[in-house]
């Protein structure tokens, strides 16, 4: 069974930044990728940004775009998120996830939860303006 837990979630202000962590662990083979998401109030879950471990291609929400970095190690199936010039509407529960073994590495399901089977607890990120 893989186990996913986030980290580094809190309360900002406006303009700050938070680095969040996530750490994926079991099961008897490595995924290809990770991806983060959030989910706010009354709203649908929603793509973040994920990564693709061979040839480290990144798609990122264009809502994220130039404020947001994902980045992570392979080998530990570890991955962060350092978020920048954070704005109150990316308030939310970050979730980290696991891309699902055999899922082709398309735009579609790197963006979309149905690509991925492993999710963590959630992280709560609270932007204040």
């Amino acid at each position: 069974q893989v186990q996913v837990v986030e980290s580094g979630g809190g309360l900002v202000q406006a303009g700050g930044s938070l680095r969040l962590s996530c750490a994926a662990s079991g099961g008897t083979f490595r995924r290809s990728a990770m991806g983060w998401f959030r989910q706010a109030p009354g709203k649908e879950r929603e793509f973040v940004a994920s990564k693709f471990w061979s040839g480290g291609n990144i798609y990122y929400a264009d809502s994220v775009k130039g404020r947001f970095t994902m980045s992570g190690d392979s080998a530990k199936n570890t991955v962060y998120l350092q978020m920048n010039s954070l704005k109150p509407e990316d308030t939310a529960v970050y979730y980290c996830a696991v891309f699902k073994t055999g899922a082709a590495w398309t735009s579609h399901y790197a963006t979309s939860p149905s690509g991925y089977d492993y999710w963590g607890q959630g992280t709560q990120v609270t932007v204040s303006s």
